[in-house]
């Protein structure tokens, strides 16, 4: 079987995006004593979407990526399925 081409550019992004709000929680939850579980929650969202859209559309193409659609917007910010966990 080929393995297929990482599509590095967009996995960067992603990463970088999840990296820069990992740093802000970071530093949030040490800084805020009013930090609150919505917060959290609503940061968290947000670095799942980033770390798992760089996981499930590492190898999709430039052009796919670009005109994404919502079907594959919400398929790509799941949880991957391919990762075992155990």
């Amino acid at each position: 079987m080929k393995e297929r081409e990482l599509n590095k550019e967009w996995i960067l992004f992603h990463l970088k995006e999840g990296l820069e709000e990992l740093t802000r929680t970071i530093a949030d939850l040490e800084s805020d004593k009013d930090y609150t579980e919505v917060e959290f929650h609503i940061a968290m969202a947000h670095l799942y979407n980033h770390l798992n859209t760089a996981w499930n559309s590492r190898c999709e193409e430039p052009a796919e990526v670009s005109a994404v659609s919502e079907d594959n917007f919400y398929k790509w910010r799941a949880f991957p399925l391919d990762i075992p966990m155990d």
